[in-house]
């Protein structure tokens, strides 16, 4: 009996801690010294404002955080649901870099947070930074980009990748705040800010309130650049400028897809360099191709602010060499290299002037290298992520070989300003593995019959006669063997899809995604049935930590097992950007 008690007790306590208030920002947030927060206290219930007190190491909170906070009787949730009180305090800011515990009590709720407020370097170790994230960035993808770019002979490669010769290098956890999973948003939210976030959400915690836009706000880097420096930023990518990647450089909201208000928050900040996909947002609903649901024209906006327009890769290479840039190439994402210069397939034709993520990356460096003050340019290979979501792995190899040539450039600007910092990594991975080769040389053989594995896979018979780093033909007669580990219901085929990107799956009358018949009846395919929901249409994230690697000034910072969000402290401490370096 004296067991079932302490049993009944102990689940009692635990139900109630669990009715613990939330405080934001969280438990073990690391807080760069003089940058605004929001501070929020959510309460389960009405609780009346004089029964909430706050302290922040044993002291009223309002001397720490600089203000009173506002009280809000009640937060209401969908439908008018009541969700219970609140107080909010909006660009609260620390000054004192230390350690600082954040009680909260209110009636029986409890809450206790500490926070990690940290300074840098009182001087600049770089004046540049660039970062070059692989969307979706996996060791198989370099793996695959190495051999099919550069061959391989007798078990060693024929040549090394870009990103292979980086000196420094370290494992970075990826996991959001609410799930062990993760995504491109919450992702690089913690590389661009410093806290950790919600899938889905960047530059704010996730709250509990319907309104995506509300959420407690964290600096993004780009704002603290522009309150500490006169540096300038850039932002290059081949996805829409809006999607959740170059958003977190600038951005903040709960849901990554509120892209025409992402526009509106990149114009706030006005990086020098913007090049990218996703016109669609940027033009009024009235104009055809429009996403936006007003009449708002950004590009004007832009053009009145003095930005020169460019559209296609002439336009870019014509534009004036100086001053402010941006760069729309297509109403969405950009096409893949595979479509866009080789096969001409995807959009490629609608778009035909698409500029390459390597021509992005010149024309960013040689503009933003005109500010004596130094520059933070990011650059995204987005499409790695955006082909091996659809198990379009030659696609998704031959993005990172074009993401590893945009490296070779940023390297080579490198050698020749040794005082630029450069970071290459990935922001998730996929369930992507190398298994062996898939041999046509093999007579009367189809499908599963041709992969070849063991002493009997051999080598790949890529050639580059051109010497562009990438093969001649992706259809090799024998090539690479590269599979994924999660999937919907598909019809493997064994080959390169020449056609067009794949398309795995297709919604039926039950609304459930199943194998898209069209690959049905191609020689040798065959029925993979899925171990995902059949709500899912695509492969989908891993939780295998991503590579980090760097060079330059500051790159001693990264080493071991480090989380992203301590990614950005090493970024803000080689740029001093603790202290104000403006009159």
């Amino acid at each position: 009996m004296r067991t079932l008690l302490v049993t009944l007790f102990a689940t009692t306590v635990l139900a109630h801690a669990a009715q613990a208030a939330d405080v934001y920002p969280i438990d073990r947030a690391t807080i760069l010294a003089g940058s605004p927060f929001d501070f929020k206290v959510e309460l389960k219930g009405a609780v009346k404002a004089e029964d909430i007190k706050v302290t922040v190491n044993g002291q009223d909170y309002k001397a720490a955080l600089g203000a009173e906070a506002a009280y809000v009787a009640m937060e209401k949730g969908k439908e008018d649901k009541e969700l219970g009180s609140a107080l909010l305090l909006r660009n609260a800011v620390i000054g004192a870099p230390g350690s600082y515990k954040v009680e909260v009590t209110a009636g029986e709720q409890t809450k206790t947070v500490t926070w990690d407020v940290f300074a840098t370097a009182e001087q600049p170790k770089a004046k540049n930074i660039i970062f070059l994230l692989g969307d979706g960035l996996s060791v198989a993808h370099r793996t695959a980009a190495r051999i099919m770019s550069k061959g391989m002979t007798e078990g060693k490669a024929n040549g090394r990748l870009n990103m292979d010769d980086l000196e420094r290098m370290a494992f970075i956890g990826t996991s959001a705040t609410n799930s062990i999973d993760t995504d491109s948003a919450n992702t690089m939210s913690a590389y661009m800010t410093g806290h950790k976030t919600v899938i889905n959400a960047v530059g704010v915690y996730g709250d509990r309130t319907p309104d995506s836009l509300d959420d407690p706000r964290v600096e993004t880097i780009a704002e603290a650049l522009r309150r500490q420096t006169q540096k300038s930023i850039g932002l290059v990518t081949t996805s829409e400028i809006e999607d959740a990647t170059p958003a977190a450089v600038v951005s903040h909201t709960r849901n990554r897809n509120d892209k025409a208000e992402i526009v509106g928050m990149i114009y706030d900040v006005k990086p020098e360099v913007i090049l990218g996909g996703g016109s669609a947002y940027f033009l009024g609903k009235e104009t055809p191709g429009s996403k936006r649901k007003d009449n708002q024209d950004y590009i004007k906006l832009f053009q009145d602010a003095g930005y020169a327009l460019a559209t296609d890769k002439t336009e870019l290479a014509n534009a004036p060499a100086d001053g402010k840039l941006l760069g729309l190439f297509h109403t969405g994402n950009m096409d893949v290299t595979l479509d866009r210069e080789f096969l001409k397939k995807g959009t490629a034709e609608k778009f035909p002037g698409q500029p390459g993520l390597v021509e992005m990356t010149k024309t960013a460096l040689d503009r933003l290298s005109k500010n004596e003050n130094g520059f933070f340019l990011m650059v995204e290979g987005a499409s790695i992520d955006k082909m091996s979501h659809p198990l379009d792995m030659e696609r998704a190899v031959v993005e990172t070989i074009e993401f590893d040539q945009a490296i070779g450039v940023a390297r080579e600007f490198a050698k020749n300003n040794p005082d630029t910092l450069i970071v290459v990594t990935g922001d998730h991975t996929h369930g992507v593995s190398l298994l062996g080769i898939i041999d046509d040389t093999v007579e009367g053989k189809e499908g599963r019959d041709k992969v070849k594995t063991g002493s009997s896979a051999g080598f790949p018979n890529y050639t580059d006669e051109n010497k562009d780093g990438f093969p001649d033909k992706i259809d090799a007669s024998r090539r690479l063997a590269v599979f994924v580990s999660n999937f919907p219901d598909y019809y493997e085929t064994f080959s390169p899809k020449l056609d067009g990107p794949f398309e795995p799956a297709v919604k039926n009358d039950k609304d459930e995604y199943v194998a898209n018949e069209a690959y049905k009846d191609m020689p040798g395919a065959v029925l993979r049935v899925g171990i995902l929901p059949k709500d899912e249409s695509t492969g989908q994230h891993t939780v295998d930590d991503v590579v980090l690697q760097s060079e330059g000034p500051g790159s001693e910072g990264f080493r071991g097992y480090m989380e992203q969000s301590d990614v950005y402290r090493v970024l803000v401490d080689a740029l001093a950007l603790g202290v104000k370096q403006t009159n």
